[in-house]
């Protein structure tokens, strides 16, 4: 190799030794390394900085828009609901998901998808208080999966089939590719149930850590026409899930049901009188047509709540408010705010919240105008006024036109009528124009280190291939099987892909290494077809490491993961699915 190549390998071996070590976040440490590469000489500053106006690129940054919009309108609370809102354990989850994610992800891209679902999963195991660590990863592979069953399913296998047709070779069908992807998604789901439960981290978020010692509020909801939660269960209504909240009670038409048991059936005009922290007070108002009823004032209309935020306030010992109910209070016309709930300190207050006489060092929390904090923040009245800062209103009039433009967006990825970023950027902007969300909510939903991250990977990447590093490692690789047949070639181009996958983007691996796969076919005198299936699934199929593939850079920061983990739990999957490359493909594909 020449003095480029070299310098460049040094480069990223101590990247990749700054990631294990986790010496400073990734895109900082993808940043740096492509500025020095453009520095030396290796890359041009164009080439450093491409990877920003890169179209894939910029279409996560729009997804995570979509995302936000489907998030804002509710649309991801009611598919978390369905796809695991029954669901108690974190192996009939991984199955759940396993069943949704790997069909869609077959036909559509994958990256959607997990943006879509990672806030369900992160949602659905506060819930359950499983960290979110043991199902992110598997989000991730469960997309790679079922992105190697159709020639749709990811970007590098449409690259390798449009380099076959340039080449003179016959096209893959739509499912050819899914004889191999089929058994390969079967395997990495049984090792997920199997060999991921033992592997995975346990990683706990920081809201979990602190849940515990947040004040408990009592809280009325009444159930209207309407909800989702009757005729259901309070175990099926996913009641009994949501942490720091217990249900003490339920007045059905003056008929107290206590204690109310997890198969007790709820019906239309039930009060649901709860007890619990913040969030999940915040949860419960997500569900439509259940809503508070403490104050007659509060404010139920989506368009009107987001005007409304929730702020909480300590009762002073001077305030009028001492002795009086929430009734008499009149908080409406005083103050223009509506209380949602109580809380008394060091005590659970286990009655109906209208029956309650507020003392002092009593907190509410409450229902304001946007001037509240601001008009009443030195009022005697309280000791201390603060924000909510986790609540945010679902938009739920805007739900039926989040979801229209999502089937759109799905369509016109399926149709290849416009390009992927057109199509996503469209959404995205008719997303906030439409009302789906809010300019400044928009702009917060955007990840940048995962975008800074993939961006500056292209500019390592391309310091890879122009100093001849790449070709010169794939040439060695090679060249050291032709004395053991095509098998051995086949499972050295397999790993190689592999390997280079994780180095550089999925698809410069496959561009890199398809001229290796008609070489070594034309030296052995065999179909080129078996070696261009083991790239395709080599390429498409990373899970060693956070930066091989969009997917996993996605989890990577919300999972709370190390790089050490992917290393941990994707090898032996890498090296499990390369066997079974190895066997497969030339009986499926003779040479």
């Amino acid at each position: 190799m020449n003095s480029d190549a070299w310098i460049t390998v040094c480069i990223v071996g101590f990247l990749f030794f700054s990631l294990l070590k986790n010496l400073a976040p990734p895109d900082l440490l993808f940043l740096s390394a492509t500025t020095i590469l453009a520095i030396l000489g290796i890359i041009s500053p164009q080439e450093a900085f491409v990877g920003f106006s890169n179209s894939g690129m910029l279409a996560v940054a729009a997804l995570f828009v979509v995302v936000a919009g489907l998030r804002e309108t509710g649309i991801l609370d009611l598919i978390g609901h369905h796809v695991l809102g029954q669901t108690r354990s974190e192996r009939s989850a991984l199955l759940r998901l396993s069943g949704v994610v790997l069909p869609l992800s077959a036909f559509l891209n994958n990256t959607p998808i997990v943006a879509m679902f990672v806030p369900i999963v992160i949602d659905w195991s506060r819930r359950h208080r499983i960290a979110p660590s043991r199902l992110l990863i598997p989000l991730s592979y469960l997309a790679i999966l079922g992105g190697t069953c159709t020639l749709i399913g990811t970007s590098t296998n449409l690259v390798i089939n449009g380099l076959m047709l340039e080449s003179g070779l016959s096209g893959m069908s739509l499912f050819e590719i899914g004889k191999i992807g089929v058994p390969y998604a079967c395997i990495g789901i049984a090792y997920l149930f199997f060999a991921g439960h033992v592997l995975l981290p346990e990683r706990l978020e920081l809201l979990e850590q602190l849940s515990e010692c947040q004040r408990e509020y009592l809280v009325e909801m009444e159930v209207q026409s309407g909800c989702r939660l009757i005729a259901q269960t309070i175990e099926q209504g996913g009641l009994r899930q949501l942490p720091g909240l217990f249900l003490i009670e339920i007045d059905r038409r003056g008929k107290i049901l206590s204690p109310a048991g997890p198969e007790q059936i709820l019906e239309a005009g039930d009060h649901l009188i709860f007890t619990g922290i913040v969030s999940s007070i915040i949860e419960l108002e997500k569900i439509p047509h259940l809503i508070p009823i403490a104050d007659p004032d509060y404010e139920i209309s989506p368009r009107k709540q987001r005007r409304r935020p929730l702020c909480e306030a300590v009762i002073s010992a001077t305030s009028p408010l001492v002795g009086k109910s929430i009734c008499e209070a009149d908080f409406r016309a005083t103050y223009g705010a509506a209380i949602v709930a109580v809380h008394r300190a060091g005590k659970r207050i286990e009655q109906k919240i209208g029956d309650i006489s507020l003392q002092a060092g009593d907190t509410l929390l409450l229902q304001t105008p946007l001037h509240f904090l601001r008009a009443y923040r030195h009022d005697p009245a309280f000791y201390l006024i603060s924000d909510v800062n986790d609540w945010r209103p679902i938009r739920a009039d805007r739900a039926w036109i989040a979801a229209l433009l999502f089937f759109i967006l799905m369509g016109l990825m399926i149709s290849g009528v416009m390009p992927v970023v057109l199509s996503t950027m469209l959404t995205a902007v008719l997303m906030v124009l439409l009302g789906c969300l809010s300019t400044g909510d928009a702009r917060r939903s955007i990840e940048w280190q995962v975008l800074i991250t993939i961006a500056a990977a292209f500019g390592v990447g391309t310091a890879l291939q122009n100093s001849g590093a790449a070709t010169e490692i794939a040439s060695a690789f090679v060249s050291s099987t032709q004395a053991w047949g095509p098998i051995a070639a086949l499972g050295v181009i397999y790993l190689l892909g592999s390997i280079l996958t994780e180095l550089i983007t999925n698809n410069a691996a496959a561009v890199l290494l398809f001229p290796f796969c008609l070489e070594t076919a034309r030296l052995y005198d065999a179909s080129p077809l078996p070696f261009l299936i083991a790239l395709i699934l080599s390429a498409s199929a990373s899970f060693m490491t956070p930066i091989g593939y969009q997917t996993t850079l996605m989890v990577y920061g919300p999972g709370g993961y190390r790089f050490s983990d992917f290393i941990r739990i994707g090898t032996p999957l890498n090296l499990l699915l390369w066997i079974t490359a190895v066997i497969l493909v030339p009986w499926i594909w003779p040479f």
